[in-house]
């Protein structure tokens, strides 16, 4: 018989310390107020208000920065990221996305995520 933390860990999924919510809090990025400010925000409105942010520290210049170019990439990496944390297992996130499991580690690999989710 299988002792229950080994059978609670092995019900959790492989996914199940992905959480980037979790990492971000562990860091002190993320708070509760934020997360609750956040909550609020269409995506959008969100990503408009970094780029925003991002561009005050240059002076609100983004001259010869590919936004356009290089947003598919980054939209990509957030989704990824995302279906890896809200789902117990690489199978089910790759369901989420619309993708095969072969796709879903190839996209691993490329952008390497599983560095910067691994707590």
């Amino acid at each position: 018989m299988i002792n229950s933390e080994k059978l609670v860990k092995r019900l959790r999924g492989r996914n199940y310390n992905q959480s980037f919510l979790r990492k971000m809090k562990k860091e002190g990025k993320v708070t509760k107020e934020l997360e609750n400010l956040i909550d609020v925000l269409p995506l959008e409105d969100l990503i408009a208000l970094k780029l925003e942010i991002a561009s005050k520290k240059l002076n609100g210049k983004f001259f010869g920065f590919p936004l356009l170019q290089i947003s598919k990439q980054l939209v990509k990496e957030a989704l990824i990221k995302f279906a890896l944390s809200a789902t117990s297992s690489h199978k089910s996130a790759a369901f989420v996305l619309g993708i095969s499991l072969s796709e879903l580690k190839r996209y691993i690999r490329k952008y390497e995520i599983n560095k910067s989710m691994d707590s």
